[in-house]
């Protein structure tokens, strides 16, 4: 083939195809536990955290939720995945050998915010959230008090009892969970979360008839059960209420995972090493969102 701009365009289109191809094609559950913010700038700041607004009888003058003195801001950060092209290979015909690698690429920016969100979640129990404690944490300041969103059960089907004092806490904690008024939030688990250490476990609460001691399972039916195999450990589980408009965690998003290619044959990389690339670009970063909405077991007990 005689390598020209026109050649060399034609041949980074072939590649940008499969790129998009594979890009639409890739699976991802990110979306099922987090919710997705466009930022503008470098970095978003989430103050408004604290301020979680709920209808109130109008009484005298307006009760105005003011911002507390919390600075949680999430800075963007730079992703990147590139692939070099030998000339040689697009002058012998032999672009064939990158179509997997445009596949890959395109397969793996699909999968950039799946990455950020469940790092999110494997990092919960040691990560700062936008009041200053752990996301998932046993004193959580709500009012004049503190509230837990953290156990240490482990997931159980053994029993009626274990599931109780596992699952069914879990439940009841976060139905109890109060604003700083102390009205009920509402909160309502809708999806349990799971690695592949529990997915048969998690599958069985929420699924049989009967646990293991052949009482009746209180359960069945009672959320959503989402599998990640980026949940890294075995005994950790997670209820999530993914039914507000605020969810748990937060995809921020900068600019979305996008094709890009150096494709000018007069380029330094070109001309000394015969190398065109492509790949793919994005800025995004990931947050923690209202953690009374979660509630986190380490399993570890």
């Amino acid at each position: 083939m005689l390598v020209n701009k026109s050649s060399i365009q034609a041949a980074f289109v072939a590649l940008k195809t499969l790129f998009n191809n594979a890009f639409g094609s890739a699976p991802s559950s990110w979306e099922k536990i987090a919710m997705k913010v466009p930022s503008t700038t470098g970095s978003n700041m989430y103050a408004w955290l604290s301020a979680f607004p709920k209808m109130r009888r109008w009484v005298g003058a307006k009760h105005v939720k003011n911002l507390k003195a919390f600075s949680y801001t999430v800075e963007n950060e730079d992703f990147e995945a590139t692939v070099e092209v030998d000339r040689n290979h697009i002058e012998d015909d032999q672009l064939g050998i990158y179509a997997p690698q445009a596949q890959m690429a395109g397969f793996s920016a699909k999968q950039l915010p799946d990455e950020i969100v469940f790092e999110l979640v494997n990092g919960g129990f040691g990560n700062m959230c936008y009041d200053g404690q752990y996301f998932f944490d046993t004193d959580h300041v709500v009012g004049s008090g503190s509230v837990s969103n953290k156990g240490t059960a482990a997931l159980s089907i053994t029993t009626q009892a274990a599931a109780k004092a596992s699952y069914g806490a879990a439940r009841t904690a976060m139905g109890k969970f109060k604003d700083d008024d102390g009205r009920p939030l509402d909160v309502r688990p809708t999806i349990l979360l799971v690695g592949p250490g529990l997915e048969d476990t998690a599958k069985a609460l929420l699924t049989s008839d009967r646990l293991e001691d052949g009482k009746v399972n209180l359960y069945k039916g009672t959320a959503e059960l989402v599998v990640s195999t980026r949940i890294t450990s075995d005994t950790a589980w997670f209820l999530l209420d993914t039914s507000k408009p605020v969810r748990p965690f937060i995809y921020q998003e900068r600019k979305a995972p996008v094709f890009v290619q150096q494709t000018d044959p007069e380029a330094d990389d070109v001309f000394s090493r015969k190398k065109f690339k492509f790949g793919a670009e994005a800025r995004a970063a990931g947050g923690y969102g209202f953690w009374q909405l979660a509630f986190g077991s380490t399993g570890e007990a």
